[in-house]
């Protein structure tokens, strides 16, 4: 896959729910789970290898600090953080609280479900406001 033909290259980061020079931020409702983030490095690079030292910090302070956002609003049982790219090989990584309770656990979201759960969702304009507060700087 080329950055002509990736779908995560075609995105507006201008949509995003918080941008900076380097990645963005978007999110996705998953039934029986909720709102998930996306971080999502805004150069079409595949692996985190292929950034020098600093940017890799800079990213992973961004996932950490979805992950602290999302923990806080959505109160799960256990946060996921993963970066997989095997369906789409652009760097990027999934922020996913998770509930005992939700249509998966304790499997992987894309695993089959196990149950059906409501989901619960974090609106994004509440999500926007946290994460401008909890990225700064």
């Amino acid at each position: 896959m080329t950055s002509g033909d990736c779908p995560l290259c075609a995105l507006d980061a201008a949509e995003a729910l918080w941008a900076n020079d380097q990645c963005f931020v978007i999110s996705a409702e998953i039934m029986g789970v909720g709102t998930i983030c996306r971080v999502i490095w805004r150069e079409h690079v595949q692996e985190m290898s292929e950034l020098d030292a600093a940017a890799q910090g800079a990213f992973m302070s961004v996932v950490f600090g979805v992950e602290a956002v999302l923990r806080a609003l959505a109160r799960p049982t256990k946060m996921n953080v993963a970066s997989l790219g095997n369906l789409v090989p652009h760097l990027h990584w999934h922020v996913i609280p998770r509930y005992r309770d939700d249509a998966y656990f304790p499997d992987a979201i894309w695993a089959p479900a196990r149950r059906k759960a409501l989901a619960r969702p974090v609106e994004d304009a509440v999500l926007r406001i946290a994460l401008e507060a909890g990225l700064r700087g």
